[in-house]
């Protein structure tokens, strides 16, 4: 099994940038900003022959009793329970802080084995920048620096050999891959909340607080023996009010997830109104051809009254997504949630679907029999055969005589017509038109 490490720290020693170099990536989103990382955020690495799990985690803060910065403690605690090792990450350029006696403290309770790592100290000499680091006991520090890659190596390398002669059981989690599914929508509208109602746990940080979540966090799992990978998202906020550099880059990471993900969960809220930046989230998903289900959240706090408003506004503001399911649950309370999780995997099953090329011709005909395309002019265009173009959105192609002049309109009756009969509920579907060549159109 791959052993899992665990990167903890005070606020802003660097851990996300480890975590970036130990991977290979730039998952882990990094800035300037103390506590910039909220939630456990895995990934995977290997030196060698040697593949490993690395944990990052938000700025640790032991002591603290309440909010925000607490339940980062928390998710941390949980982080150091699944570990092998621990590596904690201190702040060669600012030296010892109270904090770090206080984690110190906290880790030998949890009893890990942990590796002394001072990070930022390039340039510096050995001997200046760990000599007040051997007042927490734990044997000779690591100096690397995250940033360059000085020491690191040389680091892993030392903390792989503790981890494997320390494995532990760990969450299977880390092992497995699925179908993606990206739970998106404005800040606020409980998507942590769902993340851990689907999990049976509270692994997302799930705070009354817009923006809690502020990076894109994967968490593998199963459920029903599927195995899915959740990805819990940055609330996308208006443009105009992204102020923060920090929340500029979540929208750009919850948009990539969008695009990474197999099936969009829209979460909206039912205790308030469907917007014009729930349309532009709907919009995008469906410009990147992702299968979608809705998930209208809050439900159990509507009146009978509020809900047949609600049901109105979601049939007229998104009429666009009339493909997609809608469910209205309460995560909270885990309502409906078998319901939602069903639909997800139709829709994965439609945006994957395999048309053969008989089948959709013999839709063709039969659409076309029953209601031809318009003429323009003289002309009216020939739709002789179809098959398909690709898979997640689906595509099929249409080749035949004068289609540069099919009407919108009839695309998308063509479109309907495809969905019935392949009951292709719950993706977009793209329809190309190719027509014939005309071995005489460049004659004199």
């Amino acid at each position: 099994m791959k052993p899992v490490i665990v990167l903890i720290g005070r606020p802003n020693v660097g851990k996300s940038t480890l975590f970036n170099r130990l991977t290979r990536s730039r998952d882990a989103l990094v800035a300037d900003l103390p506590g910039l990382t909220r939630d456990r955020h895995y990934g995977e690495g290997r030196i060698g022959e040697r593949p490993y799990l690395v944990v990052d985690t938000g700025g640790f803060e032991p002591v603290t009793k309440d909010g925000i910065l607490y339940e980062m403690a928390r998710q941390t605690r949980r982080a150091v329970e699944e570990a092998n090792v621990i590596v904690f990450l201190v702040d060669g350029r600012n030296g010892l802080a109270p904090q770090d006696k206080a984690i110190v403290y906290y880790l030998r309770k949890a009893g890990r084995p942990t590796l002394l790592v001072i990070n930022k100290a390039e340039g510096m000499q050995y001997s200046s920048v760990s000599a007040d680091f051997y007042e927490l006991g734990l044997g000779d520090p690591q100096a690397i620096s995250a940033a360059h890659g000085d020491g690191v190596t040389e680091m892993i390398r030392k903390a792989l050999d503790i981890a494997y002669t320390n494995q532990v059981p760990y969450a299977q989690e880390h092992q497995i891959h699925g179908v993606k599914i990206a739970i998106v929508g404005r800040p606020n509208v409980g998507k942590s909340t769902l993340v851990n109602a689907l999990l049976g746990e509270e692994r997302m940080i799930a705070f009354d607080l817009p923006g809690t979540t502020r990076d894109s966090i994967y968490i593998n799992f199963v459920r029903q023996d599927r195995l899915y990978t959740l990805i819990d998202t940055a609330g996308l906020r208006k443009r105009g009010k992204i102020f923060e550099a920090v929340e500029k880059f979540s929208v750009v990471k919850t948009l990539q997830s969008i695009a990474d993900a197999n099936v969009v969960i829209l979460l909206l809220d039912a205790q308030q109104d469907i917007s014009e930046q729930d349309a532009h989230i709907a919009s995008f998903i469906i410009e990147q051809g992702r299968a979608v289900v809705i998930g209208v959240n809050k439900w159990d706090g509507l009146d009978e009254h509020e809900r047949q408003r609600t049901k109105s506004d979601l049939a007229r503001k998104l009429k666009f997504l009339d493909f997609a399911s809608a469910h209205y649950i309460s995560a909270e309370k885990k309502t409906k949630i078998s319901a939602l999780m069903c639909s997800v995997d139709k829709a994965y099953a439609a945006s994957m679907a395999k048309l053969s090329t008989p089948r959709l011709t013999r839709a063709l005909i039969a659409a076309v029999r029953f209601q031809q395309p318009r003429r323009r002019g003289l002309i009216r265009p020939k739709l002789r055969y179809a098959h398909q173009g690709g898979h997640n959105p689906p595509i099929i192609i249409i080749h035949g005589n004068a289609l540069d002049a099919i009407t919108n309109t009839y695309k998308r009756y063509l479109e309907g017509c495809f969905r019935e009969t392949f009951s292709l509920a719950g993706t977009p579907l793209r329809i190309e038109f190719r027509p014939s060549h005309n071995p005489y159109a460049d004659s004199n």
